[in-house]
């Protein structure tokens, strides 16, 4: 297992340096100074070379890659070009907020998208099996911006039982939580009923009937936990894309995640700033993906990490 574990955090290496590669040519071919956005379109040149100078960017494109690269093995991201605090600090402040969401987002979408598939798959083709699934359907197409302005609108506004913006109680996490949840909850109810349909038409469910068991046992015990494993990629992904992707809604909800800070960043071409928060919701996604990849050997004992 640990040799596993250490094989795989050696091959995402290679992607992580991909992936803050791409991002530092990215930054650095999009038109526009960031020291100019920092100080104003009418800053004196010789002001603009000085703060240039003293940020390192007027050094050769490689030795800036290479320096932020250098510092980033030992935990330094750099220093915000607009608030001049530790890339690091302003990441760690943010993050606790987003996960709180992610772990929200995804409790609602485990829950009702595990539930829905097994009624669907149980009473395939009844009213609920038909109407869930067009549910799921329309869940999964409608962009989450549409649905939480939709939310806002009627749960905030028209009937006001919840807050629409900001993050200072439980209850203003409610909305954002349900709203990117229920996205989510749509891609886990389709494939949860995809998988027991396969299940629970194998030999060995039909055995453990005709031995009198009762159908939770059959359903829950023998059927569930061998569907799980196609289910838990998808979790353990959309986990990982909570953590990652969750830009719009802390954005439309006002909430200050590393999404709605990524933003800011960007609006700002705060070099550093972007580069870190890329960097690190890449190394979230890794450890996301080998989690789920450890997860498998529990539910499957047939699976051997090898």
């Amino acid at each position: 297992m640990l040799e596993y574990i250490f094989r795989r955090l050696l091959f995402s290496i290679p992607v992580l340096i991909g992936v803050s590669l791409i991002t530092f040519i990215l930054l650095n071919v999009v038109p526009g100074d960031p020291v100019v956005e920092m100080l104003g379109k009418h800053a004196d040149p010789q002001t603009v070379q000085k703060i240039r100078q003293q940020l390192g960017l007027n050094d050769p494109l490689y030795i800036q890659y290479f320096r932020f690269l250098f510092n980033a093995v030992r935990g330094d991201l750099g220093r915000s070009f607009k608030t001049g605090q530790p890339v690091t600090k302003m990441i760690l402040e943010t993050f606790p907020t987003t996960l709180k969401l992610a772990l929200s987002s995804a409790f609602v979408a485990i829950i009702i998208g595990l539930t829905v598939g097994i009624i669907s798959a149980v009473k395939q083709y009844s009213f609920f099996d038909h109407f869930s699934m067009l549910i799921a359907l329309a869940g999964i197409s409608a962009p989450i911006f549409w649905v939480a302005v939709i939310a806002q609108i009627y749960f905030g506004l028209y009937l006001g039982w919840l807050p629409i913006s900001g993050y200072s109680s439980i209850k203003h996490m409610i909305l954002p939580a349900v709203v990117l949840g229920i996205r989510f909850a749509a891609s886990i109810a389709r494939y949860t009923r995809s998988m027991m349909l396969d299940v629970i038409r194998q030999d060995y469910i039909r055995t453990a009937r005709a031995k009198g068991l009762a159908e939770k046992t059959v359903i829950f015990v023998h059927a569930l936990k061998n569907a799980l494993i196609p289910v838990v990629t998808i979790i353990g992904m959309q986990i990982s894309g909570l953590l990652t992707g969750s830009i719009l809604t802390e954005t439309i909800f006002a909430i200050p995640g590393i999404g709605r800070l990524s933003v800011w960043a960007l609006s700002n071409r705060d070099f550093p700033l972007v580069q870190g928060t890329v960097l690190f919701t890449a190394v979230i996604f890794v450890i996301g993906n080998l989690i789920v990849d450890l997860s498998y050997a529990y539910l499957d004992p047939r699976v051997r990490l090898q």
